[in-house]
C-alpha cells in the first residue's frame, strides 16, 4: 500500500509524526514547492463510460496529476480548484515580512489534499511553564472531501500536542472556502484577520483549563466520554477499557509534560492526555495517525475533547 503522506518538507526539528525531507531555514517558496512534492498541477478532463457498448459523456469530471496522471477524484464541472503552488503561494508575502515561517507542507493520498504549515510569531505559557505555540494551517482537497480551509492551530512544545483553536463568539474558528467558490488568497486573510484575537482566548482556555482541577473519577469519566462516547464503564469493551485506561495513564504522569504544574490533576492535563493518544499513539501506522490527526477523525476527537474540557470549566 502506497504511504498515505506523499510527500512532505520540513524545516527545524524533525516533526512528531517522524515523516519529510529536511530543508535548511530560509528556502524560498519555489524550493518549498520542489522538496515538499507540490511542483504538480490538478488538470480536468471529461468522463466517458461504456454502457450496452456504447461511448457516453458523463456530467461530471476527472481531476488528474499533470506529473504522473495519477487519479484525484471525480468531481462536478463547477469544481474550483485550488493548485498545489497556490497553497505554499498564499503565505509568500507572510514569510517575506516575517510574520510567519513556513515549517512543513506536502500532501496526503496520492496528492488528494495538500497542506502548508507556519509558524506565527504568537506563544504563550500556560501558569508561566507549558509553552504553546500558534500556527496557520491551510490545506485543500482534489476529491471533495475537503474545502479550502485557513485553520488557526496550536502546538504544545513539550510534546508536539497539536490542537485547533476554539474562538467564542464566532460561528467557526477557520475560513473555509467551497470548492463552488473561487479562492481568493486577498479575502481569506482579511478574514483571517477577524479571527486574530483567538491565540489570545485560547490562551485564557488554556490557563483556565490548568487552573480547573480534577477527582480521579471525574479525569476517567471525561476520557471515556471523549474517546468512547460513555459514560458507564460497565458498557466498554475490553479494547475500549484498556484504551481509557492507558489514557488515563497519560494523564497520571506517564505523559509527555503530565508532571507540569499545569497539567497535573487539571482539565488541561486531561485535554494533553487525549490529545497526545490522538496525535503520537492512535492509528495503524504513522501515516494514518498524521491523516486522522490532521483531517480526520481525530482531529473530530480533539475538538469534542477540547470543548468538553471548556464546558467542564465554565
Amino acid at each position: 500500500m502506497a504511504h498515505l503522506v506523499e510527500q512532505m518538507a520540513y524545516v527545524g526539528q524533525t516533526p512528531w509524526h517522524g515523516l519529510g525531507n529536511k530543508l535548511t531555514d530560509g528556502v524560498s517558496i519555489d524550493q518549498w514547492r520542489i522538496e515538499a512534492g507540490l511542483n504538480w498541477s490538478a488538470r480536468r478532463a471529461g468522463v466517458q463510460f461504456e454502457a450496452d457498448g456504447v461511448i457516453r459523456e458523463a456530467d461530471s469530471e476527472v481531476l488528474f496529476r499533470s506529473d504522473n496522471f495519477g487519479q484525484l477524484g471525480i468531481v462536478s464541472p463547477d469544481y474550483k480548484i485550488v493548485q498545489p503552488g497556490e497553497v505554499l503561494e498564499f503565505f509568500r508575502d507572510l514569510v517575506d515580512s516575517g510574520d510567519m515561517k513556513l515549517e512543513t507542507a506536502g500532501s496526503l493520498d496520492n496528492g488528494k489534499k495538500v497542506w502548508a504549515l507556519a509558524k506565527t510569531n504568537q506563544d504563550f505559557r500556560v501558569m508561566g511553564q507549558d509553552q504553546v505555540e500558534g500556527y496557520l494551517l491551510l490545506a485543500t482537497s482534489f476529491d471533495g472531501t475537503l474545502a479550502t480551509r485557513a485553520q488557526f492551530t496550536s502546538v504544545r512544545v513539550v510534546c508536539n500536542n497539536t490542537l485547533q483553536l476554539s474562538v467564542r463568539g464566532k460561528s467557526s474558528n477557520a475560513v473555509a472556502i467551497p470548492h463552488s467558490a473561487m479562492f481568493n488568497h486577498s479575502q481569506v486573510k482579511l478574514d483571517l484577520g477577524l479571527l486574530d484575537d483567538s491565540f489570545k482566548q485560547f490562551e485564557e482556555q488554556a490557563n483556565l483549563l490548568a487552573q480547573r482541577k480534577m477527582s480521579d473519577k471525574e479525569a476517567i469519566r471525561f476520557i471515556m466520554n471523549v474517546l468512547t462516547g460513555e459514560d458507564d464503564a460497565e458498557k466498554l469493551s475490553t479494547r475500549s477499557a484498556n484504551v481509557v485506561k492507558h489514557v488515563y495513564g497519560l494523564y497520571t504522569g506517564n505523559g509527555m509534560g503530565s508532571s507540569l504544574r499545569a497539567a497535573e490533576s487539571s482539565a488541561w492535563g486531561a485535554l494533553n492526555a487525549v490529545t497526545q493518544y490522538v496525535d503520537h499513539e492512535q492509528g495503524r501506522n504513522v501515516n494514518n495517525r498524521f491523516r486522522s490527526a490532521q483531517f480526520g477523525v481525530g482531529a473530530t476527537t480533539k475538538a469534542d475533547a477540547l470543548q468538553k474540557a471548556l464546558a467542564l470549566a465554565a
